[in-house]
């Protein structure tokens, strides 16, 4: 029922004009298909449905779907086995796909700055032993929100993942918090006002990823490498798409606009759209003058994760030159500078 409402707002969306710059034929480009983490979608999506709503694919000649999974960890496994063209997965989740198992990967596109937290509802438990043999609520085992808790515990806690009970709720640790099916989560920015909007129920922060590891490298555009090859004027052109959403978002003007597109793709209510929106954009999750794949940031996020213990032994993560192809953003960016 949620997703039936959330594709007849999209629908309802599309009768917005869209930018003013000349169309490029989409059916002339290879479809991408782009899988999009959290049904509903991760609120990091936007960017996606911003484009695709405001007409910015179309625009730059993109034939692109979007097609939600439960989460940025089943989207990738998806890209590997051939049934996604790309996916807005964890970082952290690629890297580990490309050195355990010599997934040919690449990045394109990223997600910088995680906002994720571990959080709690209980005003008496906001201590890092109070979360000793308690329930987390996480998006899956080994996924984002997974990887981010084993990060704030061991960093901010000195505390082992096997210290707490791990529940997989998918995209819907707000709903299970609000509703006092669990205390403890790893929240999201757009998540805390959501639990306490319909929870009544303030929301402490005990960990903050962006604190406990700063370095952290949130979300990345992924394709396989044969696949980029195949299709890479497709993927230039909606990687374009993004670009000019970025450039949508990120002027306060919008803000109404986006916030509606984000309230109908989330199903999160419009006030805390717009509130999310602003703090979204307060910590640089969506990129506007650059890829979003800092060299400098990657490099150091890959000397982390090769201690992080989820590499298999024998094994090493990939260089930033393995794990980035820089020119499809660089291109996308010509296009757009260019205007179509």
């Amino acid at each position: 029922m949620v997703r039936k409402t959330i594709i007849a707002a999209l629908v309802a969306c599309a009768a917005f004009a869209g930018p003013a710059a000349p169309a490029v034929r989409a059916a002339d480009a290879p479809k991408i298909v782009i899988g999009i983490p959290g049904i509903p979608p991760i609120f990091t999506s936007v960017i996606a449905y911003v484009a695709q709503e405001q007409g910015f694919f179309k625009t730059y000649g993109a034939n692109v779907e979007l097609r939600p999974f439960d989460n940025g960890t089943a989207a990738a496994r998806a890209v590997v086995a051939g049934d996604l063209d790309a996916s807005f997965s964890g970082t952290n989740v690629v890297v580990f796909q490309i050195a355990n198992a010599g997934i040919p990967l690449k990045t394109i596109y990223g997600f910088p700055h995680p906002d994720m937290a571990l959080g709690s509802t209980d005003p008496k438990r906001i201590t890092c032993k109070d979360l000793v043999g308690q329930q987390v609520s996480v998006d899956t085992p080994g996924g984002v929100r997974s990887l981010a808790l084993k990060a704030m515990l061991g960093a901010g806690c000195h505390m082992t993942l096997d210290q707490v009970q791990q529940v997989a709720m998918g995209s819907n640790t707000a709903s299970a918090m609000a509703s006092g099916q669990l205390t403890f989560g790893v929240v999201h920015t757009d998540d805390i006002p959501d639990i306490e909007l319909r929870g009544h129920k303030k929301v402490t922060i005990i960990q903050s990823l962006a604190k406990t590891d700063p370095d952290t490298h949130y979300l990345a555009m992924t394709a396989r490498q044969d696949r980029l090859a195949q299709k890479r004027d497709g993927f230039v052109r909606a990687v374009a798409g993004l670009i000019a959403a970025g450039h949508f978002i990120a002027d306060p003007k919008n803000n109404v606009r986006v916030a509606k597109i984000a309230a109908s793709v989330t199903g999160r209510d419009p006030a805390i759209a717009s509130a999310a929106v602003k703090g979204y954009l307060a910590i640089g999750v969506w990129t506007v003058n650059d890829d979003g794949m800092n060299k400098q940031q990657i490099e150091n996020y890959l000397q982390i994760l090769a201690k992080s213990g989820n590499i298999k032994e024998g094994k090493t993560p990939p260089t930033y030159d393995q794990l980035v192809d820089p020119s499809i953003w660089r291109d996308a960016e010509a296009l757009v500078t260019k205007g179509h």
